[in-house]
């Protein structure tokens, strides 16, 4: 029944621990006669004595010390009169040794059965309630006076009490706060985060410290942050009445906190970009870099986009900026054309998946060459070289704040970056500008350093090439190719290089060599070298000798004053280590298409591999590394170099190549130079296949460095190809050797240079009658041209000198140097070659046919 509930609810034991406990009341009466009628069990516990010992006597004699007894008299008189009374009174404490306290005694007059004067006496030990008031007085000091916001909830979590600080920061005086919950102050989320922690800690008892709550005071927009300590509160009985809350405000530390992750998090994002932005010479390789460290670290979309004019090579720069305290802008591109100028972007990365970069301006896709309106954030940006913060235009916008960052790079804007934080993000401030420029910063150097590498490689590479062998080379009697594989953007260019060069009597000289180094100077050298190479060859030098004279020309390069400058260093240290030292290999060898023998001189090179022929019936034979003294690079002088001899059989395969075709960091030389070996096991196959057959077998690594390779098959002259006649030291010498080319050239086809070349071959053999000395030898050899040699012992090389009027001789060398495509020559081991070389009838070169009016008139004055 309703009724029975509340009488439950209204009747119920007092448990231990009680108010009542902690006060300390007794109660007792005293009868019409002035003598205690009634004891309580409480007023037992506070007097110590028992209900048998107090009951009947004298409530004065009981308790007063003998000199208050007769004051104490009157009083009761008194109350017996009807008088209420309340007062302190002394007390012996029972078990005390003597010792008093202090009661306060409420005494209210009453009436017995009979109408007779009674009085009840209600007892308080005053330590108690001194105790209770001081306890209270402390807690309503700590409650009231705190400086933090403090809440008491009661069982059913809502707010039975506030303090002032509390009220201070939510609005209102704490007594309105009373009946409020948690989902009055604060965001949803929060507060149901705070309600279960009010739920967890009034069932387990357990306290909860420092719980992070969120959230704005009412009337304000500003995020705050608090920390929650929470503890369950206790009854007297011990049974939980509720839940205390202390807030403090940390927003402040929260903000410092914040602060200070951010100046780690940006000064880790500054180091990982020194360690990771620049690692390659790649412009569009360093702009990936940029975008891997700031993605998704620094923002959540970004994009660089660099100057087409740069890309291409564009480097017609401004000498100086366009202003005070404004970098000069790129190739062409005044301070008002600046936005005009085409740029493509090269980069772009994104943490949010299939989001386009979409501020400011359109999307732009990796690779599109683009403009930037005249008025639009990036065109201002690389106009006045500034950053520019750009917020979200509206709420339906992916991207709410955008840094427009110039890559400026020795006070040269050399292109853009954008990053990008999309909503949800903390929008960019002021720290993140200044990180966003360092950063960008740092890539432009490294982009104008990949730039200005490109461009020093681009002139290296064109330098380079332009000094190798144009087209197929073609050699009298070998059949020619080749190959150059210059290093790869990643690496510098070297100083690699083959040539192949016309000698006479159809001979072939064939060069490989190597300058040590890389770069532009290792080019120049190697063009230098090359050069020196050439005028050697045209002197018909022996290939030792070449190699004795490049010596001497490399020793010079790095010095002032030439090779002369460079012997005076090596003599005196200090001269020595401030001449630039430039090293190079080589290997020059000179084939003879008659004799089918190769002349082999090497300074410091890979040795010539030489693949023979198999015999019929046989397995393919392997490469041999022919024994060629190796001598010292070219540059360190003082050492004599060596040939040898090699005869070449018909169909034999001649390799030459420099070391980035067999050498690699990750197998020994000789594992490479024994790859090449039984990559030419075949050489009958075309020679084109076998240069790509040996650059896709062997591991080249190419990149590492250039890799020259030159092979030659051997092919020979055909033995009706040469007319060869040794003639004695006679004067009819002379007609049969015009006897001899009379009946030669008919033979090859060649009727129509019959009278120059009988001419030609006159003059010669009367040249070696009259100044040679022992037998002479004439050699008619047919190839793509027609070559005529006279030999004799006399080591004295003839001079072309200009005959005067009245000299009878003298004119022979002028006419054959007037007839002929090309006249010289050479010393031999025993003694001297005079040569000329006519063309073929029908060829290109021909030179007209006879002599001119004015030139026979400059023969004879």
């Amino acid at each position: 029944m309703p009724g029975e509930a509340w009488h439950d609810s209204l009747w119920h034991s007092s448990p231990p621990g009680s108010l009542y406990d902690h006060v300390k009341a007794a109660s007792f009466s005293i009868g019409p006669d002035g003598l205690i009628d009634q004891w309580s069990l409480r007023a037992e516990e506070l007097f110590g004595l028992a209900a048998a010992e107090a009951v009947g006597r004298d409530p004065v004699d009981a308790f007063m010390p003998p000199g208050l007894r007769a004051g104490a008299h009157r009083r009761v008189a008194e109350i017996l009169d009807g008088k209420e009374w309340t007062g302190h009174v002394p007390f012996r404490i029972p078990g005390g040794a003597g010792a008093h306290g202090i009661a306060e005694i409420y005494v209210m007059p009453t009436l017995t059965e009979a109408a007779e004067r009674a009085a009840l006496c209600l007892v308080v030990d005053v330590r108690a309630l001194r105790s209770i008031e001081s306890d209270l007085a402390a807690s309503q000091a700590i409650f009231g006076q705190s400086p933090f916001g403090f809440l008491l909830f009661g069982t059913d979590l809502t707010v039975q009490r506030a303090n002032r600080r509390f009220a201070t920061v939510f609005g209102g005086n704490a007594e309105e706060h009373r009946g409020r919950t948690v989902h009055d102050y604060l965001p949803p989320e929060e507060a149901d985060r705070m309600a279960e922690a009010l739920r967890r800690v009034l069932e387990t008892g357990e306290s909860v410290t420092d719980l992070q709550i969120s959230g704005a005071a009412p009337g304000s927009r500003e995020n705050r942050h608090w920390s929650i300590n929470l503890y369950r509160l206790h009854g007297g009985s011990g049974r939980p009445i509720g839940v205390a809350g202390l807030g403090t405000d940390v927003t402040r530390r929260h903000l410092a906190a914040r602060e200070a992750a951010g100046v780690r998090r940006n000064l880790a994002l500054l180091n990982e970009a020194g360690h990771r932005i620049g690692n390659s010479l790649d412009l569009e390789t360093t702009a990936r870099e940029l975008l891997d460290v700031t993605v998704p670290g620094f923002c959540d979309l970004a994009a660089v986009d660099l100057y087409q004019g740069l890309l291409l090579g564009d480097d017609d720069r401004p000498a100086r900026p366009q202003g005070p305290g404004v970098p000069s802008l790129p190739p062409g591109l005044g301070a008002g054309r600046a936005p005009s100028a085409p740029l493509r972007r090269v980069a772009f990365s994104s943490a949010v998946s299939g989001a386009p970069l979409s501020g400011p301006g359109t999307p732009v896709a990796v690779g599109d060459v683009h403009r930037y309106p005249p008025a639009s954030p990036g065109a201002l940006a690389l106009r006045t070289a500034r950053p520019r913060l750009i917020e979200s235009g509206g709420p339906d916008d992916l991207v709410q704040s955008t840094l427009v960052v110039p890559l400026v790079a020795h006070d040269t804007v050399v292109g853009l970056a954008q990053f990008s934080r999309t909503k949800g993000s903390e929008p960019f401030g002021e720290r993140d500008r200044a990180v966003a420029v360092e950063l960008a910063a740092r890539a432009a150097v490294c982009i104008d350093n990949a730039r200005l590498y490109r461009r020093e490689h681009e002139r290296a590479l064109i330098l380079q090439r332009s000094l190798l062998p144009p087209g197929d080379p073609e050699a009298a009697g070998l059949d020619i190719a080749c190959r150059y594989l210059p290093g790869n953007a990643a690496t510098e260019v070297g100083g690699d290089w083959f040539d192949v060069i016309e000698l006479p009597g159809h001979r072939t000289a064939l060069v490989v060599g190597d300058v040590m180094g890389r770069g532009l100077r290792a080019a120049v050298a190697m063009g230098e070298l090359r050069t020196a190479v050439r005028t050697l060859a045209l002197l018909d030098l022996e290939p030792a000798e070449v190699l004795a004279a490049l010596d001497e020309i490399a020793r010079g390069l790095g010095a002032p004053g030439g090779s002369q400058q460079a012997s005076r260093a090596a003599l005196h240290s200090r001269d020595a280590d401030r001449s630039e030292v430039y090293l190079a290999t080589c290997v020059y060898a000179v084939y003879d298409p008659v004799t089918r023998r190769c002349t082999i001189a090497n300074a410091g090179h890979m040795p010539p591999v030489l693949v023979e022929p198999a015999e019929p019936g046989s397995a393919p034979r392997a490469g041999l590394l022919l024994e060629v003294p190796p001598g010292m690079p070219l540059g360190v002088g003082g050492e004599p170099f060596e040939e040898v001899e090699v005869d070449l059989p018909e169909g034999a395969l001649l390799a030459l190549y420099t070391d980035g075709l067999v050498e690699s960091r990750d197998h020994p030389l000789e594992e490479g130079l024994r790859g090449l070996r039984h990559a030419l096991t075949d050489p009958a196959r075309p020679l084109e296949d076998i240069c790509d057959h040996v650059l896709n077998t062997l591991d080249t690594r190419h990149g590492e460095d250039d890799i020259a390779l030159l092979m030659a098959r051997v092919q020979g002259l055909p033995v009706d190809a040469v007319g060869d006649w040794h003639l004695p030291r006679d004067a009819r010498s002379v007609g049969r050797a015009r006897e001899l080319a009379r009946a030669k050239l008919p033979a090859w086809g060649l009727e129509g240079l019959l009278d120059t070349t009988e001419l030609l071959v006159s003059e010669l053999v009367t040249n070696a009658l009259r100044y040679g000395e022992g037998d002479i030898r004439l050699r008619l050899l047919l190839d793509r041209t027609l070559v005529c040699e006279v030999w004799d012992a006399n080591l004295v090389q003839p001079r072309r000198r200009r005959a005067r009027d009245t000299d009878e001789g003298g004119r022979g060398l002028q006419l054959v140097g007037l007839l002929s495509a090309g006249w010289g020559t050479r010393r031999t081991h025993r003694g001297k070659t005079v040569w000329f070389e006519l063309p073929l009838p029908g060829a290109s070169a021909e030179p007209e046919g006879g002599l001119s009016a004015e030139q026979l008139l400059g023969l004879y004055g």
